[in-house]
């Protein structure tokens, strides 16, 4: 019955794409330890080295002790602690948000709020370069899908002039050629966007996306995954950078990457949470968060509010890991953020080099299609805070050794 998962299983293989684990038993700052050695780690999203730090652990050990690990239930049943509680309020506090509600990943989070408030009566105009989970969760809706091209706002702007014009062909009593199966006149228009990109570390033009969605009366859903804790001056992502925070519509968040713990969230007006606690199945049919993981968050987003000196050292370590790959003339596009991508094109020679930088203790795996376009591999590095200068230097000097054909010396 199960004979063409292994003849699939062999075609992956043969291409190049087999996934395995890498197991890692401990972890100190930015090294960790596998198979009874330590490598230098650089494809944590633990930016700013939270996940270690002395105030969450204690707050983890506090709570473990207070009430257990588990939480037993979901949240509308009897999961729901008073650490959810007060996690929710931290993170509406931090956002400048009315309100704010978990959920068990950043997946899940974009998996809730998409799927609950768009319908197939809709029409979603999606980055082509969003995140999975933002993209499974517009299918899942059965709304008109447009693509526009990565970071175009004036294909963006295209889709939404003939989506508008559709919609007044309808209200004219005129021929509409275009989505047929949409009611026109009761349609939501929704503008879905990851606020920096995972695979290309660049960021969407959120400036632009707001004033056409506020031109075309669309709502936005902005996937701050990345951003929060690394952008903006209180560390609250790309909105507060750019000075858009109160034209996002929904701001949707994680957990698991800077703030160093686990779970999602979304923020907005106390109707729209209190919509989504009611109607998201995501939400409603899960097991909450364990309160420990609760209790790491909001001690992290309390240290990210207080302290802006792990945010200095990570763009510092940012800043000088980009100037020195420009002067070895590596290709890591338009990269605005800790995370860059080292691009090589073929996913054999991708493996290779990962191989190379392996076999001298640093842990950068190969990202090969489907999570990239075929042709288009790389060694996706993530910069954090715990990243020494010296690190940083043994980085460089592989790279340059396992791409000798590819490079100019300085």
């Amino acid at each position: 019955m199960l004979d063409f998962v292994k003849r699939e299983l062999k075609d992956l293989k043969k291409a190049g794409l087999i996934r395995e684990f890498k197991t890692i038993s401990a972890i100190k700052g930015s090294r960790v330890k596998i198979d009874g050695k330590w490598y230098i780690s650089f494809c944590t999203n633990d930016y700013l080295g939270l996940s270690q730090h002395p105030r969450v652990i204690k707050a983890v050990q506090k709570a473990i002790k207070d009430v257990g690990w588990g939480s037993g239930a979901s949240r509308l049943m009897a999961g729901t602690f008073s650490y959810h509680k007060a996690l929710e309020t931290e993170i509406a506090k931090f956002k400048y948000a009315d309100d704010a509600l978990l959920f068990t990943s950043g997946y899940a989070a974009n998996l809730g709020v998409i799927t609950t408030l768009i319908t197939d009566k809709d029409i979603i105009f999606c980055d082509q370069l969003n995140h999975a989970s933002l993209v499974d969760a517009s299918r899942l809706t059965k709304a008109k899908l447009d693509i526009y091209r990565h970071r175009d706002t004036k294909h963006l702007e295209e889709l939404l002039q003939k989506a508008c014009s559709c919609v007044h062909e309808f209200k004219t009593s005129r021929v509409r050629p275009t989505y047929q199966h949409i009611n026109l006149s009761t349609c939501k228009l929704f503008i879905i966007s990851d606020a920096i990109f995972s695979m290309d570390g660049d960021a969407a033009p959120l400036v632009e996306i707001v004033r056409l969605a506020k031109e075309y009366n669309a709502i936005t859903i902005i996937d701050e995954a990345h951003s929060t804790g690394v952008l903006g001056k209180h560390g609250r992502g790309l909105a507060e950078h750019l000075k858009t925070e109160k034209e996002v519509d929904i701001s949707i968040g994680t957990l698991s990457k800077a703030i160093g713990s686990i779970g999602g969230f979304v923020t907005g007006s106390r109707e729209l949470i209190g919509y989504l606690r009611s109607k998201s199945r995501p939400f409603i049919f899960t097991t909450a968060l364990p309160p420990a993981a609760c209790a790491a968050s909001m001690e992290a987003i309390k240290i990210i509010r207080e302290n802006t000196g792990l945010r200095k050292k990570l763009w510092d370590n940012t800043d000088y890991i980009k100037m020195q790959l420009t002067k070895y003339g590596f290709d890591f596009r338009e990269s605005e953020t800790p995370i860059i991508p080292i691009m090589i094109g073929d996913t054999k020679k991708t493996l290779e080099i990962s191989q190379y930088l392996w076999k001298n203790g640093l842990f950068i795996p190969a990202i090969r299609p489907p999570t990239v376009p075929v042709g288009e591999s790389r060694l996706r590095i993530t910069i954090t805070a715990m990243h020494t200068r010296k690190e940083l230097d043994i980085l460089l000097k592989h790279l340059a050794e396992s791409i000798n054909n590819r490079i100019k010396r300085i």
